[in-house]
């Protein structure tokens, strides 16, 4: 007897193996965030703010993040409405500051039984002197121009009064001793490796030593304005 033919159930068709992954592709961004990766982010941030693209405030948010992520994929969000990471890379830092200068004389400002300012636009050299002596010295570095990185202020008041005045986005850092006085510097550490650095150094005898920010006061343009006057020097 013949048998029944029975109905063949449908056989689905294989679906095609996965592609494999170039070894040095991680769409997840899992891959862990170097020093040069969390550098290249922080420049191309600096580089917006600079332009105006960014504000302050959302700058300081970003570098912040910068700075706490572990991995590629936590850095690429934080520029990926900016036109440098369009680009596929950061621009290439170009030195901020010329070489340091060894000798040459300090500027000296000295307050005996009177008052001594410094601010505005002016160039800050390398090293001033500031002395009071029943006098007032205030230096004001919020619109200055500092054409090395290194700053080193010493001051003495006696009897008298020093401040120093600094924008919120460079580095300062200061030793001194108060006698019957005040000597107070407050630190600061720019999230820039190439932001200028001023040390205030001293003491104050019956007297005030003072250094810090000026709230709302930061340098926006350094990196163009040293860059002019690196050229300007070279073509002249």
């Amino acid at each position: 007897m013949d048998l029944e033919k029975q109905p063949q159930q449908p056989v689905a068709p294989a679906e095609p193996a996965p592609a494999p992954r170039p070894a040095y592709a991680d769409p997840e961004g899992s891959l862990r965030a170097s020093d040069a990766d969390r550098d290249r982010i922080a420049d191309i941030l600096r580089d917006a703010l600079a332009e105006g693209r960014i504000d302050a405030e959302e700058h300081s948010d970003r570098i912040d993040s910068v700075y706490r992520a572990k991995t590629v994929g936590e850095l690429e969000p934080l520029v990926r409405d900016l036109p440098a990471a369009r680009s596929g890379s950061a621009p290439a830092a170009a030195p901020l500051y010329g070489p340091e200068e060894t000798d040459g004389p300090a500027d000296n400002l000295i307050a005996v039984f009177s008052s001594t300012t410094r601010k505005g636009r002016w160039r800050v050299g390398r090293k001033t002197n500031a002395f009071s002596l029943f006098g007032n010295i205030e230096i004001d570095l919020t619109e200055a121009i500092f054409a090395q990185r290194l700053t080193t202020i010493n001051a003495t008041s006696i009897f008298g009064n020093v401040e120093v005045r600094v924008p919120e986005n460079i580095s300062l850092r200061g030793s001194g001793t108060g006698i019957f006085g005040n000597f107070e510097v407050v630190t600061l550490e720019s999230v820039d490796p190439q932001a200028p650095l001023v040390v205030v150094n001293g003491y104050a005898v019956f007297g005030n030593v003072e250094a810090k920010p000026k709230r709302g006061k930061w340098i926006t343009d350094l990196q163009s304005r040293v860059q002019d006057k690196l050229r300007k020097h070279l073509d002249g």
